[in-house]
């Protein structure tokens, strides 16, 4: 750890900043899958979920420069790069191959959730840490992302109903 002269305990830093460490890399990996999935969608929902992949990147990637920033200003290094990433992400990898638009829904989705879960177990070691600041960088908390679970919902309401 470098040093910092942040007002935080060295002991809640060190907590702290290995978290972050690993929920940037599930961040900058979440936002590397949701342009796999712009790029390739295909489909009758393609124009509707080209916008919506692109919009819910640009929230994690405005999260991803908020996580490394906060990661340093504790002492820690913000290790960005594809090799380190790779390494230390915890989300399940994307499945390549796709092109349906359904199925990049669902994919998107999936890894969403594992996302969401991995972000509120780091507030919840945040909170318990006593780090207020760093429990505030919710890289969920914008309502574009809920749009992404709503679309899977009604897809698979409407799969259902013409079944």
């Amino acid at each position: 750890m470098h040093k910092s002269r942040i007002v935080l305990s060295d002991k809640i830093r060190r907590k702290v900043a290995p978290l972050l460490a690993d929920r940037l890399a599930d961040a900058i990996d979440l936002s590397l899958q949701l342009k796999q999935a712009h790029w390739n969608v295909k489909g009758p929902h393609f124009i509707a979920l080209h916008e919506l992949f692109d919009s819910v990147h640009a929230v994690v990637v405005a999260k991803v420069d908020m996580l490394a920033e906060r990661l340093t200003t504790l002492g820690g290094t913000a290790e960005g790069t594809l090799q380190a990433v790779g390494k230390r992400s915890s989300l399940p990898g994307y499945p390549i191959k796709m092109t349906r638009g359904e199925d990049h829904l669902e994919a998107v989705a999936a890894v969403l959730a594992v996302f969401g879960g991995l972000t509120r177990l780091a507030i919840d070691i945040c909170d318990e840490a006593g780090d207020k600041v760093t429990l505030t960088i919710n890289p969920l908390r914008d309502g574009r992302t809920g749009g992404l679970f709503l679309n899977v919902a009604l897809h698979r309401k409407s799969t259902r109903l013409n079944s």
